[in-house]
C-alpha cells in the first residue's frame, strides 16, 4: 500500500498483520479519491473502522483540514500509529489528525448523546468513509442507520456518506435520511454514495 497523491504522496504504508483487516486496494482508494477530490481541501473526514489509516491518511495527504480515524482491533490500532510515525503525522487539534480507539457504533451513540449543539460546527463532518469487515453485514445496517437517525446531526449540509464492501452484496438505497445517489463498481467491490436527503 502506498499513499496515492498529495503532500505523502508515494509513501509506503503498513498493514495490519493477520486476515482480520482488509485494507482497501490502492487503485480502489485512487477512484475514491478520484470523486472526493473537489471536496477534499479543507473538509472534515471521517474514517470509520480505520484498519491501517489508509483511507484517512490519503485525505490528509491531499488537504483535509480534520481526519478522525475510529478503529478498535489491536493490530490495526499499532498499524495505524506506525504508519503515522512513518509519515511524521501527529495527532491534536494542530495536526487536524485524531484516532479514536473504540468501536464505531460507540462512537457514534456517543456523539448522539451529546446532542446537536456538540455536533455543529468542528465537530460536524463533509464526508464519512465506512469499510466495516466484509463478513459483518450488520454492521453496515447498524452504521449507516445511525448516520442517517439521530447521528445525522454529525454531518454538514450537502455531507457525503461512502461505503466499501462486497460486489455481491447489496445495500439499501435508503437508510433514515440517508439516501443511495451513486454506485461505483471495480473488481469484487462496491463504492455506495449516500446524501442526506433534504425531503426526509
Amino acid at each position: 500500500m502506498r499513499i496515492i497523491a498529495g503532500i505523502y504522496r508515494s509513501r509506503a504504508l503498513k498493514a495490519p498483520a493477520g486476515e482480520a483487516t482488509r485494507p482497501t486496494s490502492d487503485r480502489l482508494r485512487e477512484t475514491l479519491f478520484n470523486v472526493l477530490a473537489p471536496r477534499m481541501p479543507g473538509a472534515a473526514f471521517l474514517d470509520l473502522y480505520a484498519g491501517s489509516g489508509a483511507v484517512g491518511l490519503e485525505a490528509l495527504s491531499r488537504g483535509a483540514a480534520r481526519v478522525v480515524c475510529v478503529e478498535r482491533a489491536p493490530a490495526a490500532l499499532a498499524a495505524l500509529r506506525a504508519n503515522m510515525a512513518a509519515l511524521g503525522v501527529r495527532v491534536g487539534v494542530s495536526a487536524g489528525f485524531h484516532v479514536q480507539a473504540a468501536s464505531v457504533a460507540s462512537f457514534l451513540r456517543r456523539a448522539a448523546v451529546a446532542g446537536p449543539a456538540a455536533n455543529r460546527g468542528q465537530a460536524a463532518f463533509e464526508v464519512v468513509f465506512l469499510d466495516p469487515p466484509y463478513d459483518a453485514a450488520q454492521e453496515y445496517a447498524a452504521t449507516l442507520g445511525l448516520l442517517g437517525g439521530a447521528d445525522a446531526e454529525m454531518l454538514t449540509p450537502g455531507a457525503v456518506v461512502i461505503a466499501e464492501h462486497r460486489r455481491k452484496d447489496q445495500l439499501a438505497d435508503r437508510y433514515g435520511s440517508l439516501q443511495r445517489t451513486r454506485l461505483l463498481q471495480q473488481g469484487d467491490a462496491s463504492l455506495s454514495f449516500y446524501s442526506v436527503d433534504p425531503m426526509s
